[in-house]
C-alpha cells in the first residue's frame, strides 16, 4: 500500500528509538533532508515513481524528525507527504493508510488489546478504489491524497485481472491494490523488483496493450461497508471472483501467529511483491467515519529491512600489504538484519572518487550474503562538502613501505600481519594486535626488526607478562626454522603458477624478466612482477638480513 501520512506516524514515535547523535550542522542537514523528502513525496504520490525504497524513505523520515528535535526539542513539525498528490475524483470512502509498527514487541502490544484479528501480505502495489453500480465496474480511482484521486476507469476496463461484472447486481465500494504479477516471487531473495512503479507507470499512461494489461493483478484488502464478520467478507469476495483476499488471509490468535505468517510470506513464493504484513481487526467503524489517516483497526508490520540509510561520519583509507588503497566509511551506527553496522568499504579508491562521498553524506547499505556490509549508493549529499585528503596511489605499491616511513604505518602493519599469518610463517601468538603493540613501543621500524628482539626489550612493554613474553620469543625462534619457500611467501613474493621458487635466493635473484617468462605457466605480467621483486634494493637488503640471521636459502 502507499505510504499514507507517514509524517503523522513518525511524529508520534519515541525518539529513543533513534540512537543517533545530533549532527554538528543540524540546521543545514535538516534543510537539505527536508527538501529531498519533499521531492521524493512528489515523485511518489504525484508521478507514481519510487526514487528510493520504502524502507529508506521511512528511515529518512525518522531521521528528519529526530534532527528537528535537536534544533527545537519542544517544537512539532508535521509535513504532508501528499501535498502535491493530484486528483479531482472524490473517493466515496476515504483511504485510511496504515501505522507501521517498529518491532515484534509493538505488534504484540497492539494484538493484546484486540480480538478477531486477521493477517494478510502487505502487497507492494498501487492503492485504488473500485466502485460498482448494479454489479458493473463504474469507476476505478487512484488513491491520490486519500480523499481525491485520478480516474483510472478507462485503463481498468482493459485489465483482465479486474472483474468488470459481478455475478450479483449490487452497488459496491472496495479498496485494494493493483500489483504486477510475478511468478513464484520470494521477497527475501528477490526484493521488490520495482514492481509498484511499473504498475503506477502503466496506469498513468491510461492506454495499455494486451500484455501490459494481463500483467496487472488486484488484491482487495478493504470492503468498507462489508459485513462485520471477517470470514463472511472473505467468502463473499471469493464468490465474486476476488480470490486473492481469501487465499492470503489467516486468523491470528497472538504474536506467534503473526510472526509465523510474516516469516512464511517473506520466504515463500507469492504472485506479487510484498513489503510486510497487515493486521486487520474485524471490527471497525462505519465507512462514513473513515478518514485519510492511520486507523486504529489495522497496522502494518514490515519485513526486516534489506537496506539501511547510514550517515557518514568520516572517510578513512586502509592501505593493504600490496599497496591497494581501500576507502572505508565510518558510519553513525545503524541496525540491519539485527546487526549493528559501524563501517562499510567503498571497494576501491576509483569508486570513492567517482561517488565523491564526504562526511555528512547519507548512503544506502545492505548485506552481501546476509553477512558483509555493502555500499549500494549515495542517497543524499551533505550541503557542506567537507575536505577529505586521500593517499596518493603512486606512493603505495607492492614494493613500498618495508620501513615505517611517513604514511607507511597501515601498509607496514598489513605486511607484518601477512608475514605471521597462515599465508606466511604461521607463527602462533603473533597477530595484528601484537604487531601493533610492538610498533607503538618503538621496537619495530623495519619489517624484520622483530627477529632480534629479546626478553629484556619485551619486559619494557606495559601489559606484556612473563607468559606472553615467553610465547612471543618462542614464535620468533620458530620463525628461524621455517623453510625458504615459506619465507618467500611471508615476504610477499608474487605467486607463480607452479612451485618455481627453488634453488635459493641467489639463483632466483639472478633471473631477469626473460628468464622468468621462459618458465612454464608464467606470463608477461607475472614475469615482470617476479623480476621486480627479486631485484628491488629493499628486498635484496631484507634477503641479506635473513642470510646473516642464518635463515635457510638466503
Amino acid at each position: 500500500m502507499m505510504r499514507l501520512l507517514i509524517a503523522l506516524l513518525l511524529s508520534a514515535l519515541p525518539f529513543l528509538a533513534w540512537a543517533e547523535d545530533c549532527p554538528e550542522d543540524a540546521r543545514s542537514q535538516v534543510r537539505t533532508l527536508a527538501e529531498q523528502i519533499k521531492l521524493w513525496d512528489d515523485s511518489y504520490h504525484r508521478l507514481g515513481q519510487s526514487p528510493v525504497s520504502d524502507e529508506l524513505y521511512d528511515q529518512a523520515r525518522l531521521r528528519l524528525a529526530h534532527w528537528r528535535q535537536c534544533l527545537a526539542p519542544t517544537a512539532l513539525t508535521v509535513d504532508n507527504p501528499l501535498a502535491t498528490s493530484r486528483g479531482t475524483q472524490p473517493h466515496p470512502v476515504a483511504h485510511t493508510g496504515l501505522e507501521k509498527l517498529l518491532d515484534e514487541r509493538a505488534v504484540d502490544g497492539w494484538l493484546r488489546t484486540r480480538q478477531d484479528v486477521w493477517v494478510q501480505p502487505k502487497v507492494d502495489g498501487v492503492a485504488v478504489t473500485l466502485v460498482y453500480r448494479k454489479g458493473r465496474l463504474s469507476q476505478l480511482i487512484s488513491r491520490g491524497n486519500g480523499l481525491l484521486g485520478q480516474d483510472w476507469s478507462a485503463a481498468a476496463r482493459q485489465i483482465p485481472g479486474i472483474i468488470q461484472q459481478l455475478p450479483d447486481p449490487i452497488d459496491l465500494v472496495l479498496q485494494g491494490e493493483l500489483y504486477w504479477r510475478l511468478d513464484d516471487h520470494v521477497q527475501s531473495a528477490h526484493g521488490g523488483l520495482n514492481a509498484r512503479s511499473k504498475v503506477a507507470g502503466l496506469m498513468n499512461r491510461r492506454q495499455l496493450n494486451d500484455t501490459e494489461a494481463a500483467g496487472i493483478g488486484l488484491f482487495i484488502w478493504a470492503w468498507p461497508d462489508g459485513p462485520p464478520d471477517f470470514t463472511k467478507r472473505l467468502a463473499s469476495l471469493a464468490q465474486w471472483g476476488f480470490t486473492d483476499s481469501s487465499r492470503y488471509s489467516q486468523p491470528v490468535q497472538g504474536i506467534g501467529d503473526a510472526a509465523h505468517w510474516r516469516t512464511y510470506w517473506y520466504n515463500h513464493p507469492l504472485p506479487f511483491a510484498s513489503d510486510g504484513v497487515v493486521l486487520h481487526q474485524a471490527a471497525r467503524p462505519p465507512a462514513k467515519r473513515w478518514q485519510a489517516s492511520a486507523p486504529y483497526w489495522a497496522v502494518a508490520w514490515k519485513y526486516p529491512a534489506a537496506k539501511a540509510l547510514a550517515l557518514v561520519r568520516k572517510v578513512r583509507f586502509k592501505i593493504g600489504r600490496t599497496g591497494r588503497i581501500t576507502p572505508i566509511l565510518e558510519l553513525e551506527p545503524v541496525r540491519l538484519d539485527d546487526r549493528q553496522i559501524n563501517r562499510v568499504s567503498v571497494g576501491s579508491l576509483k569508486r570513492w572518487q567517482a561517488l565523491d562521498i564526504r562526511p555528512g553524506d547519507q548512503v544506502s547499505i545492505s548485506l552481501a550474503g546476509q553477512v558483509i556490509p555493502r555500499l549500494d549508493q549515495v542517497i543524499l549529499r551533505n550541503e557542506t562538502r567537507v575536505p577529505v585528503q586521500a593517499p596518493n596511489p603512486r606512493d603505495f605499491h607492492a614494493l613500498s613501505c618495508w620501513q615505517l616511513d611517513t604514511g607507511c604505518e597501515e601498509q607496514m602493519l598489513a605486511r607484518l600481519t601477512w608475514l605471521s599469518g597462515n599465508q606466511g610463517l604461521s607463527l602462533p601468538h603473533l597477530g595484528r594486535e601484537t604487531w601493533n603493540v610492538l610498533i607503538q613501543a618503538g621496537l619495530i621500524a623495519g619489517i624484520l626488526d622483530w627477529l632480534t628482539l629479546d626478553a629484556t626489550e619485551l619486559a619494557n612493554i606495559d601489559g606484556f607478562g612473563d607468559r606472553r613474553r615467553a610465547r612471543l620469543l618462542d614464535s620468533i625462534q620458530s620463525a628461524r626454522q621455517r623453510p625458504f619457500a615459506q619465507w618467500l611467501k611471508a615476504l610477499g613474493v608474487p605467486p607463480s603458477a607452479r612451485n618455481d621458487l627453488e634453488g635459493g635466493w641467489q639463483t632466483l635473484a639472478a633471473r631477469d624478466t626473460q628468464a622468468w617468462l621462459a618458465t612454464d605457466g608464467i606470463g608477461p605480467g607475472r614475469a615482470a612482477q617476479l623480476s621486480a621483486f627479486f631485484r628491488d634494493p629493499q628486498v635484496q637488503a631484507l634477503a641479506e638480513t635473513l642470510r646473516v640471521a642464518g635463515i635457510d636459502g638466503f
